[in-house]
């Protein structure tokens, strides 16, 4: 597991890639935390694009930087973003829906 951080103005994106599990999460985990931190966005976007499995982990690392956003801004929103459809599923279930804008995957040549 991997992850890109970019931030432009009050928004920091991160990139996951590879697979989200036990194991990985950790350091993505401190990756992410070390940029709001840092730079204290009022939008964070996680973006699922290249994950190519996910465990109950990937919940997980949502959830806990969504409140670690909020403990630096109340107002500051959260993105899911390039989910498959089985795992926006699982994130609605999981009710990540009540504190993230969730969008699934969408081709772009089509």
């Amino acid at each position: 597991m991997n992850v890109t951080i970019e931030s432009s103005g009050s928004v920091v994106i991160a990139y996951l890639i590879g697979e989200i599990d036990h194991h990985t999460a950790a350091d993505v985990r401190a990756r992410i935390d070390d940029a709001i931190c840092d730079r204290k966005p009022t939008h964070l976007i996680i973006d699922f694009r290249n994950v190519s499995f996910m465990d109950s982990s990937g919940i997980g690392l949502v959830m806990g930087r969504y409140r670690l956003l909020q403990s630096i801004t109340q107002t500051a929103t959260l993105e899911i973003k390039n989910v498959t459809p089985q795992a926006k599923k699982i994130m609605e279930l999981a009710g990540l829906g009540r504190i993230a804008i969730i969008k699934e995957y969408k081709n772009e040549e089509g």
